[in-house]
């Protein structure tokens, strides 16, 4: 579902998860000379990108946990 660039910091892009807040950039894209980004989103794809960023973010921690409770063994 994510669209990410070929790397989230690429360009030291910050602040927005999946590198270019879900986009491809003009160097990434495989089509040479496409610059063109959508600069707004409607309300549906926001909660659906933060909706996606929260299943990350939870199996993240359930990660860290697995590996606390290892440490912990």
């Amino acid at each position: 579902m994510k669209e990410m660039c070929c790397s989230p910091g690429h360009h030291g892009h910050r602040g927005s998860f999946g590198g270019h807040a879900g986009r491809h950039c003009c160097c990434c894209s495989g089509e040479q000379g496409m610059r063109f980004a959508r600069r707004f989103v409607s309300r549906e794809e926001r909660l659906a990108r933060l909706e996606e960023y929260l299943k990350e973010l939870k199996a993240e921690t359930r990660a860290v946990e697995e590996v606390i409770a290892d440490l912990r063994k």
